[in-house]
């Protein structure tokens, strides 16, 4: 499988967390990583990070372009890019269940590729399916009872004679140029999977109206490198695009993951070096749940899948990742001890800034300072989401533990730029979730998804 020693890189453009800390010392990407570079590569980062597009000249530039990359501190330019892959090269696969009608709001799909296969998992009404299909040109294949996703995707992967595989769910729109964006990127021999954006069809509702705005498929408007611990550490398969060499030799979608299979077969891809790309500049169109009961069903089957995950990827499903200095500043805030936490939180600015010899102590000040507010908010969404039922058991008996739960709250809702009645609908959303996960805890007896990771990056 090809692998970043022999990629090739075009022109990349900088991520928005790129920064000069001082000469020869930057810092970017997510997790956020520090480069020391000489004096050719400062000048190369000055120019990236004033918004110019690079590209890549020379072995040494090329190595410290991939660097940044592979970190999330630059993103490769594919507006423009020709690429040597075409919707010819592509097969699409739609595994569907009960729903024909999304199956015929397909057609763009069956202009953009080469070929479509529709499997059919288990569906109540096969005739109809096989009747949608055929309306939008594509391959009818029926699995007599059902699998899940994954087991459907599989089956119709092994009819493709393709380089390319597009996976679409059948409640997802695309359009006849969704797949150009995406094609860009396989001319860097690295990238195995491109995720487009995935955005919510708006029906005019209430729900559509609030998942334009906080649909968990949906990762925003900024490319990415994807994987565990980033910014955006994994990508639905409601919208994908993968080699065919790739997946078959990780053996495709685990088949007895019915939630989550998505993300395990992302991280399975970047674990053995293959390198997964978000782009946004492609957009697909996702419908959302018909009922506000439908769509807490969906979160609470989403959160189920993390138990699992964190059993078969260790340490990539915590709800909370942060430093021993973050962790001792806000205990001892919840605790009501401001001062130690000042005393902490000042502590760690001077071991930082004597790490740093090359930084100014305002600069370290300010990196210590977004540390420990990030690792707040990280704590916040945990605190109302997967350690919910811990904290509400707890609060009725200790003062810290209301304290936590109010300051969760508060931070939640005060640091939420959704309308209001979004920001009280977001509480729930995130107890959903939750619920799901402590579903997934006892059903596999096994706490590893609820633990939060210290590390000393």
């Amino acid at each position: 499988m090809p692998r970043s020693s022999s990629t090739t890189l075009l022109t990349v453009s900088a991520d928005r967390t790129l920064r000069r800390l001082a000469p020869r010392v930057w810092v970017g990407g997510a997790p956020m990583r520090m480069f020391r570079v000489s004096d050719a590569g400062d000048e190369l980062l000055a120019r990236l990070a004033s918004d110019e597009q690079i590209s890549v000249n020379g072995e040494a530039a090329k190595r410290l372009l991939r660097r940044l990359v592979d970190a999330g501190a630059a993103h490769p330019v594919v507006d423009g890019v020709p690429s040597r892959f075409s919707g010819r090269d592509v097969t699409a696969v739609v595994a569907v269940r009960d729903n024909p009608d999304g199956i015929r709001s397909l057609g763009n799909l069956s202009a953009s590729v080469e070929f479509v296969v529709v499997v059919d998992d288990g569906s109540g009404d096969p005739g109809a399916h096989s009747a949608a299909a055929r309306d939008i040109g594509a391959k009818y294949v029926r699995l007599e009872s059902s699998g899940g996703p994954g087991a459907a995707r599989n089956a119709g992967a092994k009819l493709a004679r393709t380089d390319l595989l597009a996976f679409v769910d059948s409640d997802v729109e695309v359009t006849t140029q969704w797949l150009v964006p995406l094609l860009a990127h396989f001319e860097d021999e690295a990238v195995e999977v491109v995720a487009p954006r995935v955005g919510t069809r708006d029906r005019g509702d209430p729900i559509s109206a609030y998942e334009a705005n906080s649909s968990p498929l949906d990762l925003g408007s900024e490319p990415a490198n994807v994987r565990p611990g980033s910014m955006v550490s994994f990508v639905p398969a409601a919208a994908l695009l993968v080699r065919s060499e790739a997946f078959a030799a990780l053996g495709g979608f685990n088949p007895d993951l019915r939630f989550g299979e998505d993300v395990d077969f992302v991280w399975r891809v970047e674990a053995d070096g293959g390198s997964i790309r978000y782009e946004p500049a492609s957009e697909v169109m996702h419908l959302p749940r018909s009922t506000w009961a439908g769509l807490l069903r969906q979160r609470i089957d989403y959160g189920s899948s993390a138990a699992e995950l964190a059993e078969r990827h260790r340490g990539s499903v915590p709800p909370v990742v942060l430093s021993p200095w973050s962790a001792g500043v806000w205990l001892n805030v919840v605790a009501g001890h401001r001062f130690r936490a000042l005393v902490i939180a000042a502590s760690s600015g001077i071991a930082l800034a004597r790490k740093l010899d090359q930084v100014t102590p305002g600069v370290a000040l300010r990196l210590v300072i977004a540390g420990h507010l990030g690792a707040g908010r990280q704590l916040a969404k945990a605190a109302v989401r997967e350690w919910w039922p811990v904290l509400a058991v707890a609060s009725l008996m200790s003062r810290q533990a209301r304290r936590a739960a109010l300051m969760a709250v508060a931070a939640r809702v005060l640091g939420d730029g959704r309308p209001p009645a979004q920001r009280v609908i977001g509480i729930v959303d995130d107890m959903a979730y939750g619920a799901g996960v402590w579903k997934g805890v006892v059903r596999r007896r096994s706490v590893k998804a609820l633990l939060p990771r210290i590390t000393r990056r």
